[in-house]
């Protein structure tokens, strides 16, 4: 045999195509991975201003005109509204301008990222220097001192992601990418639910009561994990069943490739280039790791639209595999018998 056949033998087309597309698929996570955080800046972050009518507007339009636009300015009433539009997530920070004295206070919220944070910091410094202003930080929603950079949340909600959509892949690889019918697709939906309500609670416990990494109620964790990993598992499942074993992949593009970068965890979401920004609270990391932060550190406030966007991907994932396990495909012998029939015919002739 010729090499030319040993290597047809070797590496069949079926194969040769799944290495390419995984080739393309190494591609896109080196770029989408570097393209999102080589050169993290913040760009409009929401952002309070506290001070006295007569200064108020000039120093809003001052923010905005700064180089670059890493501030979007608006006027507060006062010391106590901005404090709650920070734990309500409507702004990451505020600045309350001293009626008398030439000291200012910069509000924050190291607990949605403690980078966002510094970021803040160092803007509102360099402007306050400019008017011969000091600028002292007060830290509204801290991180905990075991929750280095605000990241424990992100590595939670990525370990979440990462059995949901192993698990949905095990359950397609061991018995077929499309269940053979709605019972087996029913059965698989029910054995993930099981896995979700169990991965769920351990990630709970060990970021937890076991490391004490995020703060929090245990059980509003638990209900997030399960969900997280359902919905992940769900549209894994529902990509095998319409693609086959490339849905594989295609879950791995949208969990890994494009939602981890995005999701807000190394840097939030105001510091990510437009596209990756945009398209973080659209997928299951970064719903879940604003969902997360909010709970650890936010008293659960501003959840309801990523959980709105992870019970989609739950609901719309279980559907598309119910439907998909519903349609009837021919029998595997049907060609083979009707081959059989025509050789006969023939020869009879």
């Amino acid at each position: 045999m010729s090499l030319v056949d040993e290597l047809k033998s070797a590496v069949t087309p079926r194969a040769a195509l799944l290495v390419v597309g995984v080739f393309a698929l190494q591609l896109l996570f080196i770029a989408s991975y570097v393209g999102a955080l080589h050169h993290p800046k913040p760009r409009d972050v929401p952002f309070g201003v506290v001070a006295p009518p007569q200064v108020s507007a000039q120093l809003v339009g001052q923010l905005e005109k700064l180089p670059g636009a890493p501030l979007d300015p608006r006027t507060v009433a006062d010391e106590a509204t901005a404090r709650n539009q920070i734990l309500n997530r409507d702004i990451d920070g505020a600045l309350l301008v001293a009626p008398t004295g030439r000291t200012d206070t910069l509000l924050v919220a190291s607990g949605g990222g403690t980078v966002l944070s510094t970021a803040l910091e160092t803007i509102l410094t360099q402007v306050e220097g400019a008017q011969q202003r000091t600028v002292r930080t007060v830290d509204v929603a801290p991180a905990s001192a075991q929750d280095f950079d605000g990241l424990s949340a992100f590595y939670l909600v990525v370990g979440w992601c990462v059995g949901g959509y192993i698990c949905a892949a095990i359950l397609a690889i061991s018995a077929g990418s499309r269940p053979a019918n709605r019972e087996r697709a029913i059965i698989r939906l029910g054995a993930l639910a099981i896995y979700s309500v169990l991965g769920g609670l351990g990630g709970a416990i060990i970021v937890g009561p076991i490391l004490g990494a995020l703060p929090g109620s245990v059980a509003a964790l638990w209900g997030l994990g399960a969900l997280v990993v359902f919905a992940v598992g769900a549209a894994t499942l529902a990509l095998q069943s319409v693609f086959g074993i490339v849905g594989i992949g295609l879950a791995i593009l949208l969990v890994v490739v494009a939602g981890n970068p995005s999701a807000g965890g190394a840097f939030p979401l105001p510091m990510l280039p437009p596209f990756w920004n945009a398209i973080g609270p659209a997928l299951p990391p970064g719903a879940g790791t604003w969902a997360a932060r909010s709970i650890a550190y936010f008293k659960g406030n501003d959840m309801t639209g990523s959980m709105l966007v992870l019970a989609a991907w739950a609901v719309v994932g279980a559907a598309v595999t119910l439907v998909m396990s519903s349609l009837k495909r021919k029998p595997a012998a049907e060609p083979i018998a009707e081959e059989l029939g025509t050789a006969s015919g023939a020869r009879a002739h």
